[in-house]
């Protein structure tokens, strides 16, 4: 199996570098391209006053799910609407929580790679915790990213052959994932805009990262509980 996977891009996929993934992913069949946050040009508090074109530019690259970054967040309704309008592919947050009681986002989505049953789930940075006085003010809560995993990875094991974290936690954290939660095969990183060259791996779990700002695509094979590759820069 084939992954491809971008993070942190902040508004900077832009048609070369779409056209760059759609060819990386014409390639080969068995191959999957996820995408680790912060894709949008608009900031934690920002609105956008029309759909972010890194929707639609994702959709063309072919990417097949995605973890909501802190760029995709907000604590009103409205905003956050706003903030995913026009995607098309899953975007997954299993430690997000909405206080009506309500999936704000799928937590996870089990995909078939040629034959090989993959689940990917999703976890990002606690934008507002219960512990927090500011969450009065929001209508979403997160739930501690860890915890959350084990109990995701509790759900998935029995159903796929390969788990995929798509994480915006940073490199510590992904570390202290990979820890605390064995079950992982595989972390696909963002939001402390780490390059990790090549995958790095802690106990069985591979976790990869591409930096930022659209500066790399990272191009991994798995295969035989290993994750070799690395990263590309876009030219």
């Amino acid at each position: 199996m084939r992954i491809l996977h971008t993070n942190d891009f902040h508004g900077t996929l832009d048609p070369s570098r779409v056209e760059r993934l759609r060819q990386l992913k014409a390639e080969r069949v068995d191959t999957l391209y996820f995408d680790s946050g912060d894709a949008i040009r608009t900031g934690n508090l920002g609105v956008p006053l029309r759909p972010e074109v890194a929707w639609e530019r994702l959709a063309e690259a072919g990417c097949d799910a995605s973890v909501l970054g802190n760029r995709e967040t907000h604590i009103l309704p409205s905003a956050f609407r706003a903030k995913l309008e026009g995607h098309r592919h899953p975007v997954l947050c299993a430690n997000l929580v909405a206080k009506d009681g309500k999936p704000p986002l799928p937590p996870w989505v089990i995909l078939d790679c040629g034959g090989t049953r993959v689940g990917v789930f999703g976890v990002m940075v606690p934008m507002v915790t219960r512990r927090m006085k500011t969450q009065a003010a929001s209508a979403y809560l997160w739930d501690d990213p860890v915890e959350t995993a084990q109990e995701s990875v509790a759900v998935l094991r029995d159903q796929v052959d390969v788990i995929v974290a798509l994480t915006h936690i940073g490199h510590r954290k992904d570390q202290a994932l990979a820890e605390a939660v064995p079950g992982i095969d595989i972390i696909l990183g963002g939001h402390s805009h780490t390059e990790l060259r090549e995958p790095e791996r802690v106990g069985n779990t591979w976790i990869a990262q591409g930096g930022s700002h659209g500066h790399y695509v990272g191009v991994y094979e798995w295969e035989n509980g290993r994750l070799t590759g690395g990263l590309r820069t876009f030219d």
